[in-house]
């Protein structure tokens, strides 16, 4: 397939509360530098960003933690794409907190509407689409109440327009519900991931909640990229669709349901068009099985 006839609408669309999407989206994480650490080129990584809408990408996740020493995701996507399409859904993630010298902290409940205000400042806009609640491991055991509920307060105050959470559990998932419609759901998840994962995901699809993998490309790679040793199925299957083990494994998350979303990211523009490109792949329900064993 060229590449002018390949368009993120192939992948189908879902919802985020009144907010319609295509299912392929595009991950920010990858702007800011390569996978070795060394700074992205700005010239090239705002060229993907422009040629992914062009593609019809309309749904950006980013994040304001997503910084380098040279570069900032929120202002290259503001840089790139403003003043912004009607249809484009951008969303972002507070919780997580960087300072000026890149460490690390966890944002208490009073700190969430500076974490949002910044993300509106750099972005450039007077309200954020959907703000997920993002946890850090060491709160896999941790209530959310607390901040999930300032985050409904900015809601209502309309900063934010929807919420969702993001690196949670099931018991989370009905906790924020309590309090505040949830839109979205983002999980690391990909081939391979836990059955807990596999079981979130069934219930986010009966709830029409949409599910939002991260690293589904990288798998056990996480940040450092695509594993290099794939599995035989996975390489098998993907030669015999003629596409690359990446697109395979973006093909498979979105095969799992039609709530479920994909949200790539690349700083390279070859391969954003493999993966916009991934979206129009089906598979046979033998090769799906297949997968689900690898």
């Amino acid at each position: 397939m060229t590449s002018d006839k390949i368009n993120a609408a192939d992948a189908g669309t879902w919802r985020f509360g009144d907010l319609t999407v295509n299912r392929m989206g595009f991950g920010a994480m990858r702007l800011t530098h390569l996978a070795d650490g060394s700074p992205s080129d700005r010239e090239r990584v705002t060229a993907v960003l422009r040629r992914a809408v062009e593609l019809g990408v309309d749904h950006i996740d980013t994040a304001a933690f997503y910084f380098s020493p040279t570069r900032s995701a929120n202002e290259l996507i503001n840089h790139a794409l403003a003043p912004y399409g009607e249809d484009l859904v951008i969303t972002t993630k507070v919780g997580p907190g960087r300072d000026p010298a890149g460490n690390w902290y966890w944002a208490e409940p009073d700190q969430l509407r500076g974490q949002v205000e910044e993300n509106l400042r750099q972005l450039g806009r007077d309200h954020l689409d959907v703000v997920n609640l993002r946890l850090p491991p060491s709160a896999a055991e941790r209530p959310l109440a607390e901040h999930f509920g300032a985050l409904a307060d900015l809601r209502t105050a309309g900063l934010v327009r929807h919420l969702g959470i993001s690196n949670v559990g099931a018991d989370h998932l009905a906790e924020a519900r309590e309090i505040a419609p949830v839109v979205c759901v983002q999980n690391a998840y990909g081939i391979g991931a836990p059955a807990e994962q596999d079981a979130l995901l069934d219930t986010c699809g009966e709830l029409g909640i949409a599910f939002v993998p991260f690293f589904a490309i990288a798998g056990a790679g996480r940040e450092a990229g695509v594993v290099a040793a794939e599995d035989e199925r996975i390489r098998r299957i993907a030669a015999a669709h003629g596409v690359s083990a990446a697109q395979l494994r973006l093909a498979w998350t979105l095969n799992r349901g039609p709530h479920v979303l994909a949200i790539p990211g690349t700083g390279n523009p070859e391969h954003l068009v493999e993966n916009i490109a991934a979206g129009a792949l089906r598979l046979s329900a033998q090769e799906l099985d297949l997968l689900d064993a690898a």
